[in-house]
């Protein structure tokens, strides 16, 4: 960038005619901030939209911990405790979609508020139903009410695209700071859970996260200089229709898996502490990624993020099949989620391009629900590779699940002229 010029703080000789004189000396220039991030929560309103988002972005990570510990420390059932979070996530990628259609056709607050309040009501009920010994059936119904919460980091997203609208640069540095968040919510979140349920009682890890919840949705939803105003609705078909859109929700499907897999698999082979590696590793990737200038082919972007997440996910099974030490693991799983985050933010910057802007929150979270979709597959296909073939095995999974997702992108997304 260039030097801004300063007043000056020292002085200089000077001759004018036959006299020496003392005049002021321009200042050595000082070069203007270039750290995107800064300048992008310089934005007004962004740092209360942020923090507020943020609070209530962080029980994302806990709910489903504190579930398991909650249920299976009452029943003595961990079959029971997954099966109500299984139900849960089944439900939130049937209302989830709903839930930011509305959120487009009438404005984030008036949606979001009463949406996160029937969802922390949800987390309210299931806990005291876990406490006074309810039936089983109860617990799965308080479980799917938390289905209406809406996609806060979907919405935060939304309102990024709508201050930096025409600009590529700006709105890069965004998604992927929003990355960043989500893999620091998600390494923080469970963490935090275990920990209260640990330390106070099993249900606080879901009390506080309802509490949480909602305070950080009504900090949110209080900004209202930087909400996206309500677009004219002219499409009144799914996003799903745009073209493009299928074969990158079907992207974001297998990307998923790979997640899913990755976790369960890992989970058995060293323990669950050390996947935060992976979140660690995700989370640095996505804020350098961030600071780069991004190349104008997003599509090509896609492909080579893609290709590169599948090549880094081999590392944990080369670890896993030629050494035993967790040492080595660690760090392939440190590397292999570097790929994370700048194929997320590149992906969801591709739905925010394909989807109309009546219909952006709707777009977005049916990423995250065709995400949500991968995982639960990923786990499920991991699961069954570690107890049949054995742990090592598992790790080829995420490979191809990453190689999967790369075959469907390279065939299917086309971003049509002018978008």
């Amino acid at each position: 960038m260039p030097y801004e010029r300063t007043p000056a703080t020292g002085p200089m000789l000077a001759v004018s005619g036959d006299l020496l004189v003392i005049a002021p000396r321009t200042a050595p220039a000082r070069r203007a901030s270039t750290n995107p991030y800064r300048r992008l929560l310089a934005t007004p309103g962004a740092r209360a939209f942020t923090a507020g988002n943020l609070l209530a972005r962080l029980p994302m990570g806990m709910f489903s911990v504190s579930a398991v510990i909650m249920i299976a420390g009452s029943r003595g059932s961990y079959a029971l405790a997954g099966a109500v979070t299984a139900t849960g996530l089944a439900a939130t990628a049937v209302v989830a979609p709903w839930t930011a259609r509305l959120v487009d056709r009438y404005g984030q607050a008036r949606v979001a508020v009463p949406a996160t309040a029937i969802a922390a009501l949800g987390s309210l009920a299931l806990l005291l139903c876990v406490h006074y010994g309810a039936p089983s059936w109860t617990l799965f119904a308080s479980y799917a009410a938390t289905a209406t919460t809406p996609n806060t980091g979907g919405m935060s997203r939304a309102r990024w695209a709508h201050l930096h609208r025409g600009d590529p640069a700006a709105l890069h540095t965004a998604n992927s700071f929003e990355q960043a968040a989500d893999e620091l919510c998600f390494m923080l979140g469970p963490a935090l859970a275990a920990l209260l349920c640990a330390a106070l009682f099993p249900e606080a890890g879901t009390l506080v996260g309802a509490v949480l919840l909602m305070t950080g949705v009504l900090i949110f939803a209080a900004q209202r200089a930087t909400e996206p105003p309500v677009a004219p609705r002219t499409h009144a078909s799914t996003p799903l229709r745009t073209p493009g859109m299928p074969a990158l929700l079907a992207a974001f499907l297998a990307t998923g898996a790979v997640f899913g897999a990755m976790e369960v698999v890992t989970i058995a082979h060293a323990g669950g502490a050390i996947l935060a590696l992976q979140a660690a590793g995700s989370c640095v990737a996505g804020l350098l990624y961030g600071s780069l200038r991004p190349a104008a082919d997003i599509r090509r972007r896609l492909l080579i993020c893609l290709a590169g997440m599948t090549t880094l996910m081999s590392l944990p099974l080369l670890a896993a099949a030629s050494t035993d030490s967790l040492l080595a693991l660690a760090g392939a799983l440190l590397l292999a989620g570097a790929a994370t985050a700048p194929t997320m933010v590149t992906g969801m910057t591709l739905v925010q391009r394909l989807t109309p802007e009546s219909q952006l929150n709707e777009g977005m979270t049916l990423a995250v629900t065709a995400l949500l979709g991968g995982i639960a597959a990923g786990s499920a296909t991991g699961g069954w590779m570690v107890e049949h073939t054995g742990q090592v095995t598992g790790y080829v999974v995420p490979v191809c699940a990453a190689a999967l997702a790369l075959t469907v992108a390279t065939i299917g997304v086309r971003v049509p002229r002018g978008r």
